[in-house]
């Protein structure tokens, strides 16, 4: 007689109509499919007139009995809340709706998914507690709710987990303690609790009996004390990563029990002592070890260094000592970064010669004697850093033939000796680095070899000779510093084809001749320093014509002739003419005493400046007649203007004394100043307003040479939100520390920063007195009616963009968030009130309080956005959205072409994109998948090129990023 089970099958096979009768798991998924928002249309195939879902997408069913097994909706960009009705499906074991935007709370309900196995609800937008019934799930192997928006505390009830082998929790909200029960779950092999905010706690010793675990994954957890020495009996951990916490104490032997590790990060914590002496060899498998950033004494143990290790990175730490002839005999080591120590001794003889060595940073130690000629032995050597230690002799002969290196820095050694020849033409070398030393020689003309070379740093050692012609075919040359050498000779006609330069500072040699006529080619020069040399002939008119000039200094030469006109055009922080041979008027612009450094030591040179013209081609033949007559004339006058000027004083001191309620002033300059404080204090009345911020108002001053400047007001009360709704920085006026601020503020040189001219003070009342922009902020162009005004090219992102001068540079004139932050409660780990303006705040506040970094990155995003979209950052047509929610949306529904701002020019539509997509980056929901902000300005220096790592994939309309993280990233003191 046929079982029960082949009668079904027969009946189904045969009457299939009966099927959606008989199988409610149909009904149950459709109706899921209906709670769930569906941008993307990934759920087409769940259709309620199929006969079995077994075909659907994501759908995984039993071979035999067809019944659904397996629901896997990872990267499906749905939006809704989790839907229990899953749970009636008596056989799935496995649940995935990893990567989406999974939302609200996760209910207990979750509990009636008995059968389940495998749980990933990962990289979602889920908040609130963990459901305390999870545990209740006999069958639960692996559960995964990281990247989530959970808080509280982790449930007493995971203790009762029983067939739990991996559990991620990482990135979460979670602030209770890292609890000690979780040591009770025996079966774990992997626990991951990295990256939540738990309160400051030890590391359970308990955690010790989890004798299957293999990955114990607690970075950024708030953990104080030491290690305990239980970790030692974790028998199979193969990855043990402390990172990022505040443990004490030493490095326990017990860790050298650890026979199958193969990674140990304990990186930036506050551990000391030496390490372990002896143990080192029974870990055979151990690849990595990183102890970087802690307070570790001692030498390197002999037996660590004989390991096959592919990574060993000790930097910034305290030791001290030699490195053992050892480390030399790993056949696997390479990477060796020991930078920021205080190691001693020479470097092992053989050391690359047995390994593949890729890096070696050794910087900031006090390591002597010569580099080991083996480095590049291998032929894939990459990175060597030595720089700030007592290195000596010369480059040895071999690094001349190695052509994969990339990044050199022996600056501040002891190094001595001609560069060899192969060395300076090295073809894929973008940074090269051998200032602070003794080298001698002459540029080699194999220079022309290093196509990739980006900054070359020579200064401060004693080459001579000319600079070689083939210099100018290094198209690729940003920097280059060669000052305080002994080149001679005149500068090679070929320097005028360096495009990409933008500093180049050849200051105290002894270069002659004339300066290029050519010279307008420098269009992104920044800096130009050749002072102290012998240069001769005029200054080329065309330098007038670079715009983003912003430091000149040709002082102690002999240029002649007169001062271009065309140098009115530039705006120079630092300007230095002095000690040469220049004739004639000084440009009006540069007449004036604050100017009157910059030209001293040209005796023929005259203008309105008191102490600069000789006097002698003044007359001598006035008769003493009119001699008298003009005494009592000008007698007259001075009466007539003192009587003026006293009646002008008189009413201003009134007029002033009035505003500022007999309160008495106190200048800090920071420059030379062409006017008193007097002249911006007469001019403070409501028609010269020009705007009003979060932190006062601002008012345009037109001084008496005609030159305006921006006084800010700042606010005297406590003031927390504008009349625009954009939550106050500011705040209050705060006396502590902000003399020492401003002042520091006053002091920075930079072309894409407000030159901050002064600070006027009294106890109630401040004024920053700024240089004027005539274009007035970046937000006022991009969403008025003068918009037009900024095309493509015009909106070249440089920096956290502000204000807009003439020829629409960008300037900053405020301060960050983070910084903000500081100024409303010193000392405090998070705020009581908000901070930033609305549209621009990381959306992390909304649960953590707490601001950083990656908050900043997130504002500058929103700015980014601001500039491609041309939309405001909060505006009444998203509806409940902010810009980057309506960004994020518009691209999944509309794709790229209903985002861009329709004013700019498609021919740069490749360009856009990629700037679209930094901005996307830097507004990622989770900060740890925001790029830092170096990360972020390398981004914006390749989309230029088109050679950046950046790609945009236009599928059906529709954007998809990419972003590839470098491990240069990672920073390093080098």
């Amino acid at each position: 007689m046929p079982s029960p089970h082949l009668i079904l099958l027969f009946i189904f096979s045969f009457f299939p109509a009966l099927t959606l009768s008989l199988n409610p798991e149909i009904t149950y998924l459709f109706t899921v499919k209906q709670t769930f928002d569906d941008p993307d249309n990934v759920l087409a195939s769940w259709n309620d007139k199929d006969t079995s879902p077994c075909h659907w997408y994501g759908i995984t069913c039993d071979a035999i009995t067809h019944s659904v097994t397996s629901i896997d909706l990872s990267n499906s960009n749905l939006f809704g809340e989790f839907p229990t009705l899953l749970c009636k499906l008596p056989n799935l074991r496995n649940i995935s709706l990893y990567n989406n935007s999974i939302n609200s709370t996760l209910s207990d309900e979750i509990a009636t998914c008995q059968a389940l196995e495998n749980l990933n609800l990962g990289q979602n937008l889920l908040t609130g507690m963990l459901p305390a019934k999870l545990s209740e799930i006999g069958g639960l192997r692996v559960l995964d709710l990281s990247g989530n928006n959970f808080s509280g505390d982790i449930p007493a009830s995971f203790a009762e987990f029983r067939s739990l082998e991996a559990i991620s929790l990482v990135e979460n909200l979670l602030d209770g303690v890292v609890p000690a029960f979780l040591g009770n779950i025996w079966s774990l092999k992997q626990l991951n609790l990295s990256y939540n905010p738990f309160l400051p706690g030890r590391i359970p010793p308990e955690f010790g009996n989890l004798t299957n675990l293999e990955v114990l994954w607690i970075t950024g957890c708030n953990l104080m004390g030491e290690i305990p020495d239980s970790l030692g009996r974790l028998s199979k951990l193969v990855d043990l990563d402390l990172a990022i916490n505040n443990l004490r104490g030493e490095v326990p032997s017990s860790l050298t029990e650890l026979t199958r590790v193969v990674q140990i990060e304990l990186y930036n914590n506050s551990l000391s002592g030496e390490l372990p002496r002896f143990g080192w060899g029974k870990m055979k498998a151990l690849r990595l070890l990183d102890a970087s950033m802690n307070e570790l004494t001692g030498t390197i143990p002999d037996e660590l260094c004989e390991l096959p290790l592919e990574s060993l990175n000790l930097y910034e730490n305290n030791l001290f000592g030699t490195v053992p002839l050892g480390i030399a005999k790993s056949v696997n080591l390479y990477e060796l970064r020991l930078f920021g120590n205080r190691l001693t001794g020479e470097l092992p003889r053989d050391l690359g010669k047995n390994s593949p060595m890729l890096w070696m940073d050794l910087s900031s130690n006090e390591f002597s004697g010569e580099l080991p000629g083996g480095l590049c032995e291998k032929g894939v050597f990459e990175e060597l850093l030595v720089i700030s230690n007592k290195f000596s002799g010369e480059i040895p002969v071999g690094l001349g033939k190695c052509r994969s290196l990339t990044r050199v820095r022996l600056g501040y050694n002891r190094f001595s000796g001609e560069v060899p020849e192969g060395f300076w033409g090295l073809p894929r070398v973008y940074l090269l680095e051998l200032a602070g030393n003794s080298f001698s020689g002459s540029i080699a003309k194999t220079i022309v070899g290093a196509s990739n070379l980006s900054s070359l740093s020579i200064f401060k050692n004693n080459f001579s000779g000319s600079l070689p012609d083939e210099i100018g075919s290094l198209e690729n040359l940003k920097d280059f510093s060669a000052s305080n050498n002994w080149f001679s000779g005149s500068l090679p006609a070929s320097i005028v084809n360096l495009g990409q330069l933008e500093r180049l500072d050849l200051h105290n040699n002894e270069l002659s001749g004339e300066l290029p006529s050519e010279i307008h080619s420098w269009k992104k020069m920044n800096e130009l320093n050749l002072a102290h040399n012998d240069f001769t002939g005029r200054i080329p008119d065309k330098i007038g014509s670079l715009s983003g000039l912003n430091y000149l200094d040709l002082s102690g030469n002999k240029f002649s002739g007169g001062i271009p006109s065309g140098l009115q055009n530039l705006k120079l922080n630092q300007f230095n003419l002095s000690c040469n041979r220049l004739s004639g008027a000084i440009p009006a612009l540069y007449a004036k005493k604050m100017y009157r450094s910059s030209f001293l030591g040209n005796p023929k040179l005259c203008g309105e400046i008191d102490g600069l013209c000789d006097g002698r081609a003044q007359r001598k033949n006035i008769g003493y007649i009119w001699l008298l007559r003009s005494i009592f004339i000008l007698a007259g006058l001075v009466f007539i203007v003192g009587i003026t000027w006293f009646y002008w004083r008189y009413r201003n001191f009134k007029k002033v004394k009035s505003a500022i309620d007999k309160s008495k002033w106190t200048l800090m300059s920071f420059h030379k100043l062409g006017f008193s404080e007097y002249e911006i204090l007469g001019a403070l009345d409501e028609d010269n307003v020009i705007g009003t911020g979060a932190s006062g108002k601002v008012y345009k001053v037109v001084l008496s040479n005609g030159d305006a400047v921006a006084v800010k007001k700042l606010w005297g009360g406590s003031k927390l939100v504008d009349e625009n709704g954009d939550i106050e920085k500011g705040g209050p006026v705060h006396n502590d520390g902000f003399e020492a601020e401003i002042e520091t503020l006053g002091k920075i040189r930079h072309k894409n920063i407000v030159r901050l001219w002064c600070c006027c003070t009294t106890r109630d009342c401040k004024l920053l007195v700024y240089e004027y922009m005539p274009n007035g902020s970046l937000g006022d162009l991009l969403h008025s009616n003068k918009s037009g005004l900024l095309d493509w090219l015009t909106r070249d992102v440089k920096s956290n963009n502000i204000l807009l001068d003439e020829d629409f540079g960008a300037r900053v004139a405020d301060f960050g968030l983070a910084k903000a932050v500081d100024a409303i409660g010193k000392g405090s780990n998070s705020m009581s009130v908000i901070a930033g303006s609305c549209g621009y705040i990381a959306p992390e506040y909304a649960y953590t309080l707490r601001v950083n970094e990656k908050s900043d990155t997130y504002s500058f995003g929103v700015v980014i956005l601001e500039l491609v979209t041309g939309r405001l950052p909060v505006d009444p047509e998203f509806g409940e959205k902010d810009l980057v929610k309506w960004v994020c949306t518009t691209l999944d529904q509309k794709g790229i072409d209903h985002v861009l701002d329709p004013k700019l020019d498609s021919c740069y539509k490749e360009e856009i994109c990629k700037l679209l997509n930094v901005g996307l980056l830097c507004t990622s929901p989770l900060p740890i998948n925001r790029p830092s902000m170096r990360r972020v300005v390398k981004l914006l220096q390749e989309i230029g090129g088109f050679e950046g790592q950046m790609k945009i994939v236009n599928k059906d309309g529709k954007l998809t990023p990419y972003y590839y993280e470098d491990a240069s990233d990672q920073g390093s003191v080098a």
